[in-house]
């Protein structure tokens, strides 16, 4: 399973980094092409984005965290006029489903250029991947997820997020600015059930795509650890044994499902506010 995740294919030094530039030119001109060209989007405070994006404080990591409309979600979502889609050194990590995008040696190397982590969906916060997603944070980088881990094309209310990315929030060294982002118009490019319940072979065009970016979320982690620790000590709930996080006043396991279930829900609800906008 770990050969065909092909982790040495995701590094930087591999191959002198031209397989990665190459796929992120490639995939970048896509992204644009679909999101310009065939479609027309639309993008609510993009400065805010690309600010972060170029020129965050050295050492800052980023993570941005978005609703899941559809497969193309990701990278048509960056292939809005002025973002730089094709810049393999500014791209994001991104969490990816391993069922989809790490099925063959293929689609493995493909994604793995792509700077993509497979996450094996109802696998838990613990499992191996998160901690290489743990590492992109404490080199400073910017990390994409899908928090509600699954794609929804109703116009519903955000669903309640899992707790992988409030984990990676509070076991970054460094605590992550948070940028949430909803966007509409990705289920009609790439319908899940479009002909005999399957998705077309190519997006579809003549859609409008609406993008629309939030301000950072800062979280104040030291307090919000304190709070956690005390809400947590008439925990009932069945517990499973997690390890206690790595800093010398390491929570314990109830303290922590507190904490990653009180930051799910901040983000969920910036997310809610962001999705009754309009462009």
């Amino acid at each position: 399973m770990g050969r065909r995740h092909m982790e040495w294919a995701g590094r930087t030094d591999h191959m002198w980094g031209i397989p990665r530039k190459m796929m992120f030119m490639a995939v970048g001109a896509f992204a644009k092409t679909v999101a310009n060209l065939l479609n027309t989007t639309s993008v609510r405070n993009s400065d805010t984005l690309l600010r972060l994006v170029r020129y965050r404080p050295p050492g800052v990591p980023l993570i941005t965290v978005s609703n899941h409309m559809s497969t193309l979600d990701d990278p048509v979502m960056w292939g809005f006029k002025g973002f730089p889609t094709s810049d393999a050194t500014l791209g994001r990590w991104v969490l990816a489903a391993e069922d989809i995008c790490f099925k063959n040696t293929v689609l493995s190397y493909f994604f793995r250029l792509g700077k993509c982590i497979p996450i094996t969906r109802g696998a838990g916060i613990h499992q191996k991947y998160m901690d290489e997603a743990l590492e992109h944070l404490r080199n400073g980088e910017w990390l994409h997820t899908f928090p509600e881990g699954k794609v929804t094309q109703e116009d519903v209310p955000i669903r309640r997020l899992k707790w992988g990315t409030s984990s990676l929030i509070v076991r970054s060294p460094v605590t992550p600015i948070v940028l949430p982002i909803v966007h509409r118009g990705f289920q009609e490019i790439m319908p899940e059930n479009y002909i005999f319940g399957r998705r077309p072979v190519v997006p579809l065009c003549s859609k409008k795509i609406e993008i629309i970016v939030g301000e950072p979320i800062h979280f104040d982690l030291p307090s919000m650890k304190q709070m956690a620790i005390s809400m947590s000590r008439n925990c009932s709930s069945p517990l499973l044994g997690w390890p206690a996080t790595d800093e010398p006043t390491g929570l314990d396991e109830a303290a922590q499902r507190f904490l990653y279930a009180y930051i799910s829900d901040q983000i969920r609800g910036f997310m809610e506010k962001l999705r009754a906008l309009k462009i």
